[in-house]
């Protein structure tokens, strides 16, 4: 048990699988997925895309492989990335042999899509053949129509007969890496199949509600579902699915996992929304503070508050402090303990500076504890 118990979170445990370098259930970190939006037959828009998402802190990424095309474009584009690529494939058979062959690590497939039994004995033996995994994708949008016509539309119950039924196809062919999925674009339809396919089996699950719209009601769909599931425990790897830039739905990935203490990357801004008492601009120091910051990696917290009403409190939580003070005397924190006074025109960049150096102790003090 933890210093402060309320806060632990018991993950449900799962087999582990690989996608490629990433490892998958278990207690793996909890990983961050997106998907391009590019044509896949545009190879240097493709790459450049991916680039930017991986740049981000996605640790995997989707691509769209509808046609020969696409699955030859795979080949030179897995080259370029930085990190593994799944490749999405629905109907085609052949689309998923040769994606595995063209260097996907990843194959999102539904077995009961792929056809008669030889196909999926053939691309199973692909993905073995190329050290590549499997999605079973169920999605309330394409349910099987057996399925349907039994629960007369998509609710929890359907989604899971259909992902049991396609484990089933995996496990005949003896083939046990690969992760599941049961998205719908209603939260409560998702969160539920998930917590029901959760007990039905030990695979690792892929988190994520699907379509789930533009960017705000996207992000706070995502948020209510999947942050729902991961504080029950439920939950391997994540994707935001929105109407945006990609590189939006790692960043909105990540901070879920974050607000969680699930995964920890980059600094961390705890900031007042700003009202009367405060002594000086809140919201413009924040938004400066996220672009001149968002380059660290290293896990940091950050309190921005603009008075001294609870200011000092969050302080005294946070590895670097900043809480307003009258006639511009505002104090800063370091671990919690007051430090000197700042004036207002000098925040930004003495927080900057103060949280780049504890960067450099804490990336110092981590490469003796390895090398110790």
């Amino acid at each position: 048990m933890s210093y402060r118990p309320f806060r632990d979170i018991k993950r449900r445990k799962t087999r582990v699988i690989s996608v490629g370098d990433v490892k998958i259930g278990g207690e793996n970190p909890i990983s961050v997925q997106s998907m391009t939006n590019t044509v896949t037959t545009d190879i240097k828009s493709t790459i450049k895309q991916i680039n930017a998402i991986s740049e981000e802190g996605a640790d995997i990424v989707r691509v769209s492989c509808p046609d020969q095309e696409s699955t030859r474009a795979l080949k030179e584009i897995s080259k370029h990335s930085y990190i593994p690529i799944v490749a999405d494939i629905h109907f085609h058979y052949k689309r998923a042999i040769e994606a595995a062959e063209n260097g996907a690590k990843c194959l999102r497939i539904n077995p009961g899509n792929i056809g008669d039994k030889k196909k999926i004995y053939e691309v199973l033996s692909a993905a073995k053949n190329n050290d590549c995994s499997v999605r079973i994708g169920v999605n309330a949008g394409s349910l099987e129509k057996d399925i349907l016509e039994k629960f007369k539309e998509p609710c929890p119950e359907a989604l899971v007969e259909s992902a049991i039924r396609n484990i089933k196809i995996l496990e005949d062919q003896d083939f046990f890496n690969f992760k599941i999925s049961v998205k719908s674009s209603d939260v409560f339809l998702s969160v539920n199949a998930y917590k029901q396919l959760s007990e039905a089996c030990d695979y690792p699950l892929h988190l994520g509600i699907t379509e789930a719209g533009s960017f705000i009601p996207g992000s706070i769909k995502s948020s209510v579902g999947l942050g729902m599931l991961l504080m029950q425990g439920i939950g391997d790897t994540i994707r935001i699915s929105l109407s945006d830039d990609p590189v939006k739905e790692v960043k909105i990935g990540n901070e879920i996992l974050k607000s969680l203490s699930l995964r920890n990357r980059g600094v961390k801004i705890i900031s007042c929304p700003s009202c009367a008492r405060q002594a000086f601009p809140v919201i413009e120091t924040v938004k400066i503070l996220e672009e001149k910051l968002a380059h660290i990696k290293t896990p940091i917290t950050l309190s921005v508050i603009g008075c001294v009403v609870n200011g000092p409190g969050e302080a005294a939580s946070t590895d670097i402090g900043i809480t307003g003070g009258g006639k511009g005397t505002n104090m800063l924190y370091l671990s919690g303990v007051q430090s000197s006074k700042v004036p207002s025109e000098k925040i930004i960049s003495e927080v900057i500076s103060q949280v780049e150096k504890k960067v450099l102790e804490i990336e110092k003090n981590n490469a003796s504890t390895k090398n110790n």
